[in-house]
């Protein structure tokens, strides 16, 4: 029975393509809205929540505004290392200075750290080595330079060997980083370097540190609450001293927040599907009163309200589903043109929200399709018979 409903639907959908058309339009636009929003989202999250794990998610920054008079100096870092919940820490002071090789200059952010930066901020190398504890020791003028500061003063990234200027002093270049193609690094642009930390706060004439890393060495919460009793310890219990930043805290926020939008999102076009619905049920009201006499004669053949009932509600179901079906197709081709030009960032169609579009396009059509079905099957045979439209 179910199979002879769905030949009947289908013949009475293609008997009237553009209005069956039509009837879908509602659905098709839903479907795009729903699917196209929260792909949307979810893929800017996706890329959002990669670029702040890349800067370091299990991390915690601490920048001194007020010493009080207790500063930190680059000894200290072992107090802060042998806490129990901290696993590495590293100053990471900064200084603009201007970089120079033959006739090419640029002005660079240099940093001045320490080795454990490199482990803590998740660098990767593609040339030479980064710092070592001897440069520290030592103040030796070393630099490890970006990708794109190499190329931008040298023409070429592997420069391991060469010597450059930067803020007049003589540096010997010891390595170059990976190529940073994050959406931040584009976002921010810039050129940098990192050289030992007793280097950089001579020339900045900074003797004391004013920004640290920490990394965990279990819970990232601990660990901000041990470094945070840390320096409240330091520096007389004052809270606006220091700013400490937990960068799990920052990315824990990040979800909620999409979430929420995704939600809401998804709720707006689900409204687009519930116009949709409203469509449905116009179009199968309007059929019902066109096929009075075919209700009537199959009635009269021995046809239950069941059978009626069924037959209309799964053609409600097909139309429904055919416009969720291009809906999905739409969708795909949306979010393939979106992410070439995006090109930094991936949308593409998540099984679950495939799931939530075809779910929910068949309560749609059930739900819509009910009541023409019912006023269908209610339809006297001998009244339906002497209709004549």
């Amino acid at each position: 029975m179910i199979l002879q409903s769905l030949k009947m639907a289908w013949e009475a959908i293609v008997s009237n393509k553009l209005r069956s058309f039509l009837t879908m339009l509602g659905i098709i636009i839903g479907v795009v809205a729903l699917v196209v929003l929260v792909s949307l989202v979810n893929g800017a999250t996706g890329a959002v929540t990669s670029e702040i794990t890349s800067l370091g998610n299990d991390m915690v920054t601490i920048n001194i505004k007020d010493d009080k008079g207790s500063p930190i100096r680059l000894e200290d870092l072992d107090d802060i290392a042998a806490l129990s919940a901290v696993g590495e820490v590293a100053p990471g002071t900064s200084m603009n200075a201007t970089a120079k090789f033959g006739y090419s200059d640029a002005t660079v952010t240099l940093y001045g750290t320490t080795p454990a930066y490199y482990t803590i901020q998740g660098l990767t190398l593609k040339y030479g080595r980064f710092l070592k504890s001897a440069d520290v020791d030592n103040a030796s003028y070393v630099t490890v330079l970006a990708y794109n500061t190499a190329e931008e003063l040298f023409g070429k990234p592997d420069v391991v060997g060469e010597e450059l200027t930067i803020g007049g002093r003589s540096f010997l270049v010891v390595g170059v980083l990976e190529e940073d193609t994050s959406m931040f690094a584009s976002m921010m642009g810039g050129y940098s370097a990192y050289a030992p930390y007793t280097v950089e706060s001579r020339m900045a004439d900074e003797p004391y540190i004013n920004s640290l890393s920490v990394s965990p060495s279990g819970d990232t919460d601990e660990t901000e609450t041990q470094v945070q009793n840390f320096m409240l310890a330091r520096f007389h219990q004052d809270e606006d001293a220091f700013n400490l930043v937990n960068m799990s805290s920052i990315s824990d926020a990040m979800s909620t927040v999409t979430g929420t939008l995704s939600l809401l999102l998804g709720g707006i076009a689900a409204i687009s599907l519930l116009v949709g619905g409203i469509g449905i049920m116009n179009i199968m009201l309007v059929s019902v009163t066109e096929r009075t006499k075919e209700i009537g004669i199959r009635k009269a053949i021995g046809a239950g309200k069941k059978s009626i009932m069924l037959q209309f509600l799964i053609e409600a179901l097909v139309v429904s589903l055919l416009g969720c079906l291009f809906g999905l197709a739409l969708s795909w081709l949306i979010l393939e043109i979106v992410t070439l030009v995006a090109k930094t960032i991936s949308f593409s169609m998540s099984l679950g929200v495939v799931l939530l579009a075809v779910g929910f396009s068949s309560a749609i059509g059930l739900i819509f399709g009910l009541y023409p079905a019912n006023k269908a099957a209610k339809k006297h045979p001998i009244e339906a018979l002497r209709y004549e439209g």
